[in-house]
């Protein structure tokens, strides 16, 4: 049985106190987590009692949930209000997420690769890349459609609906913000929250490039098949039925 001393336990649930305030550490908290094998276990204990595992990336330490249960998952209505247009529904919050899938994917080749493929992505390709995307779901049909949103617990046709309904006449124009109904405009909106959560940055001329934070959360859990491989697979399952043929 492993026992552990007083300051042990003090510098670990402080260490925590911080991952659970800010959701990362700085280069002193990775210090701490990596120079001592006992309170790195506890702090990883405690991240397990809230569904949330730890990861070290760069010179950072980060906590994140992994399962809806967790007290650390950011709500639907969190996410509405602090980065969506007024009036957003949960549809838009899918049809983020499904953007957010088709980002990485243009990194990852399609999910085929472990390492990114790319060293940043244009918003121009990424628009052009997720219009292939909503294109490929409507080629499966209303009915297939309607069966995989029981299956995997989403609204595709809802989706597709949605994204056909935004006005693309003036997708060319850059200076576009969160009230330009157009799809351009709704990438910008899932642009700046994935700069916010420190999962992109502009590096200017409308490119977009992956931080390390979103490269290991990647490689860890986006190609899981307990998280989100099912949705995967039926997004970029025509283009692999094409390229089989």
């Amino acid at each position: 049985m492993i026992t552990y001393n007083n300051e042990q336990v003090i510098q670990a649930f402080k260490l925590y106190s911080i991952l659970a305030m800010n959701t990362y550490g700085d280069k002193e908290s990775l210090r701490l987590y990596m120079a001592d094998d006992q309170i790195r276990g506890l702090v990883d204990q405690f991240a397990r009692e809230v569904d949330c595992t730890i990861f070290t990336s760069g010179d950072c330490i980060y906590m994140i949930p992994i399962s809806k249960n967790s007290i650390f998952h950011v709500s639907n209505e969190y996410l509405k209000n602090t980065y969506l247009p007024a009036k957003a529904v949960n549809l838009d919050l899918y049809l983020m997420y499904v953007s957010v899938i088709v980002l990485f994917g243009e990194f990852y080749d399609s999910y085929q690769t472990t390492e990114p493929t790319r060293d940043f992505l244009a918003v121009g390709d990424w628009l052009d890349s997720l219009n292939q995307r909503i294109l490929s779901l409507k080629e499966h049909g209303d009915e297939k459609l309607k069966e995989m949103d029981k299956t995997l617990d989403y609204n595709w046709s809802a989706i597709v609906e949605k994204w056909e309904d935004m006005d693309d006449i003036k997708e060319k124009v850059k200076a576009q913000d969160a009230r330009t109904n157009s799809r351009k405009s709704f990438l910008n909106t899932v642009k700046q929250f994935l700069i916010a959560q420190e999962l992109t940055v502009d590096i200017g001329n409308e490119e977009l490039e992956l931080t390390e934070k979103a490269k290991t959360i990647v490689q860890r859990y986006y190609m899981e098949y307990d998280y989100n491989r099912g949705i995967l697979d039926f997004i970029y399952e025509l283009d692999q039925k094409k390229g089989e043929s």
